[in-house]
């Protein structure tokens, strides 16, 4: 094909996805949000109460239900909550035993949280690829590097060429699409890696019907503002381990032993509660969940019948087995017109649409380009290629 004929190509790729876009969501009349909270419910009554009664820090009632509440609505024995998915995760790591050292098999396509995590935990992040399908770590892909790089001994994953134990895998639910748990549950068992699920963006999706973060030992969730359910900010662990679940509240609340009045800390612990006034927040949003579960299905489906009509684009849409929760909703070109990604991204915003791209993968960040990897190809391709749209549950109202 011609530079000319390409561009030609390009552009009526790039028209026929705003075109796609204006038809679900309307005309933009301003900017329509890439997600945006929706406070429709008993939100403003919870958290008067909070005001009223002076319960507005860590403890309080609204904490206590919070968790309840999510540990009922994702099957999990215990839930605890946080005050953002970073911590949430980062005590995931201490609590699957990751030590200063190690490293952390993770992918490189993620949000900057995930690693920097790994990096809290004086870890150093070993970054894997990705399959097409989910954007999730591709398991069999993950297999093969483990053969080339590691070996197990003394009962460990040890990395050949670094001498460092490999102590935990974590996998990201992208966008909220679950991404192969049984698969990489095999592959974790296999070369004695603990499994955690970076669970923040899909509180309301399941895998074989089950909710997301309950194969993993452990698992977070985030509650930030442009989340399905928002307390502001926020996260939360997520095990069925009794002996975890209750470390995971002593972690995260300094570490205190109970007194009446003595502050008595028995480790290093960490400030990671949760406020009640969030917390209140959140248990307004959780009442709402199935009615903002079923809107953002609904707004998927719109897009995934209009975009079947557009050429050299396909719908990211849920893998088998799974029902995902649609987080945010996304593009993704043909590998012939990845060239027309910023092209796309700039008439979308022109036209009002927010829309982004993937995140920078990891290993190409500054901080992290040292780290070691496997073969990326597939998330570099991914990269060049992914456009997220918007995807408020308002939009399918």
């Amino acid at each position: 094909m011609t530079a000319s004929r390409a561009a030609l190509a390009g552009s009526n790729v790039v028209d026929g996805v705003v075109d796609a876009v204006r038809s679900v969501v309307g005309d933009a009349g301003g900017t329509v949000a890439l997600h945006e909270p929706e406070f429709a419910g008993r939100e403003w009554e919870y958290v008067k109460e909070c005001i009223d009664t002076g319960w507005v820090s860590s403890a309080g009632s609204f904490v206590d239900r919070f968790e309840r509440e999510l540990a009922s609505i994702t099957g999990s024995a215990f839930a605890v909550a946080t005050s953002n998915g970073t911590s949430a995760l980062h005590v995931c790591l201490l609590l699957a035993g990751v030590q200063p050292g190690d490293e952390v098999v993770m992918p490189t396509l993620t949000f900057i949280a995930t690693a920097n995590a790994v990096s809290y935990a004086g870890a150093v992040p070993h970054f894997v690829d990705s399959e097409a399908v989910s954007l999730g770590v591709d398991a069999a892909k993950l297999d093969a590097h483990l053969r080339e790089v590691a070996q197990i001994a003394g009962g460990v994953c040890v990395h050949r060429g670094t001498g460092a134990t490999m102590r935990a895998l974590v996998v990201m639910h992208v966008f909220g699409h679950p991404c192969d748990l049984d698969a990489l549950a095999e592959v974790a068992d296999r070369w004695h890696l603990v499994l955690i699920e970076d669970a923040a963006e899909s509180l309301g999706s399941t895998y074989r019907g089950r909710h997301t973060g309950n194969v993993g030992l452990v698992s977070a969730l985030s509650f930030n503002g442009n989340k399905v359910v928002t307390t502001g900010g926020g996260g939360a662990i997520l095990t069925n381990d009794a002996a975890l679940g209750r470390r995971a509240k002593h972690l995260t609340t300094t570490a205190r032993t109970p007194h009446r009045w003595s502050f008595l800390h028995d480790e290093v612990g960490y400030n990671y509660r949760l406020p009640n006034l969030n917390a209140a927040l959140g248990c307004a949003q959780l009442e709402r969940l199935a009615s903002l579960l079923e809107r953002k299905r609904r707004l998927a489906s719109r897009y995934r019948d209009v975009l079947a009509e557009v050429d050299g684009v396909r719908f990211l849409d849920e893998p088998p087995a799974t029902a995902s929760n649609y987080w945010l909703n996304a593009v993704v070109l043909d590998e012939g017109h990845a060239g027309a990604r910023d092209t796309l991204l700039g008439a979308l915003n022109d036209a009002g649409y927010m829309a982004r791209p993937l995140w920078t993968l990891m290993h190409r960040l500054p901080m992290y380009a040292a780290c070691p990897r496997a073969d990326l190809a597939v998330a570099e391709q991914m990269e060049a290629r992914v456009v997220n749209v918007p995807s408020s549950a308002r939009l399918a109202s």
